[in-house]
């Protein structure tokens, strides 16, 4: 009975969590290039303005599909949530007026380094293209010593 605990445990480990590896500077300095990530994957009624989050941007250009995944399979974004469903969309956001607020389904996020490529370009990012929220930063992968 306990090894079935045991694999039903890992099951559920492995359908919730995931290690992401981050390429590029959006989010330094909290996160640099190369570090790894855990992930808990999450739906968008569960995220909170201030998580970091990894999810796939809106489309940019015809080359993309609604999640702005490349042909290569490119395009998931690690950015922090500045804010959510119903919440009035901040100052600089790409495509919104004065006195919009986030439509529903979407978030609006924002790298820490201010040269990311982020919602103040691309708008809204959509809710569904959610992987989920980031946990635990676990550094960047040791090289062998040489």
């Amino acid at each position: 009975m306990l090894a079935v605990g045991a694999a039903i445990a890992v099951v559920r480990v492995r359908t919730s969590v995931v290690v992401v590896s981050v390429r590029g500077d959006s989010m330094a300095p909290a996160l640099r290039d190369g570090d790894r990530v855990v992930v808990r994957r999450r739906p968008l009624a569960r995220v909170r303005r201030g998580d970091v989050v990894v999810l796939k941007p809106p489309p940019t250009s015809e080359r993309e599909d609604a999640y702005g995944t490349d042909r290569h399979g490119a395009g998931w974004n690690v950015k922090r949530v500045t804010a959510l469903p119903g919440d009035p969309v901040p100052e600089g956001t790409a495509g919104a007026g004065p006195g919009e607020r986030v439509p529903a389904g979407a978030l609006v996020v924002r790298g820490d380094n201010p040269d990311s490529i982020d919602s103040r370009h691309r708008g809204c990012y959509p809710g569904g293209g959610l992987l989920g929220t980031v946990v635990r930063r676990l550094g960047a992968p040791r090289t062998p010593a040489v």
